[in-house]
Order: structure tokens, then sequence, then C-alpha cells
């Protein structure tokens, strides 16, 4: 390192450009880098809204549901009411707890159905965006 007393850069006499120069990185194209990004944007606002849309719409039907479940809730408690005989007030009692049930397991079946419907738009949205995406990759790198 020291010639005739003086340091000497091992590194002076070393061409980096060659070593740079045998490397192929791919080049990326400014224009297709900005399209597929804008797709996968638009891609993410459809999912986004089609999940606020359903989320919208469950909370309207649930919204619905509570209400329906109160009326029933207030016209039983008057035919609970107008009832004659103990033996009458218990047999509305059993038929409400058995209509109530019913109705629990439909609304359920019912709001069940709404969020997979919702998530298989959102997914539906995504899925399609990711497989064209694959492609576009694909096909930059097969034309390099």
């Amino acid at each position: 390192m020291y010639a005739n007393g003086t340091f000497k850069n091992p590194f002076t006499d070393f061409d980096f450009t060659k070593i740079v120069g045998e490397f192929k990185l791919p080049q990326v194209n400014v224009e297709t880098m900005v399209e597929a990004t804008r797709k996968n944007f638009a891609a993410l606002t459809t999912a986004n809204t089609a999940a606020v849309e359903s989320i919208k719409a469950i909370g309207q039907r649930q919204g619905d549901m509570v209400r329906a479940a109160m009326e029933d809730l207030s016209k039983h408690g008057s035919e609970v009411l107008a009832a004659a005989t103990v033996e009458e007030k218990a047999v509305k009692q059993i038929d409400f707890a058995k209509k109530s049930y019913e109705s629990a397991i439909a609304n359920t079946k019912e709001l069940a159905e709404l969020y997979s419907k919702g998530q298989t738009e959102a997914l539906t949205a995504l899925s399609g965006r990711v497989a064209e995406f694959a492609e576009e990759v694909k096909a930059a790198l097969i034309r390099k």
C-alpha cells in the first residue's frame, strides 16, 4: 500500500463501470408502472365501495329486523294481556317464543348471506386485478 512511503488507494485503477455494465438490470417503464398503479387503485376503490355498500345494507336490514321484532313484541304483549286465562297466556307466550326463535334463525341466515355477498363482490374485484396484474408482469418480463 505504501509505495515510496505514500499511501496508494487500491481502488484507484478499479473500473466500476465494467462491473455495473455486466449486470443486466431490468429497465422500468414508468408509463406501465403508472398505469398498473392506477388499475390497482381502481380495483381497491371498487372493492372498498362494495364493502361499504354491503355494510350499509346490512346495517339497514338489521335496523328493519329490530323494528319488526319490537313491533311483534308489542303486539304479543297486548295479546297476552287480552288473554282470559293463564293457560291462554301460556300458549300465546309459547307460540311467541317459537315464532321469535324461527325469526331469529331466518334473520341470521339472511344476514350471513348479505355478509357473504358483500365479501364475494369485494374479493371478486381484487382477485380479477391480481390475475390481470400477474399477466401484465409476465408479459413485461417476456418482452425483455
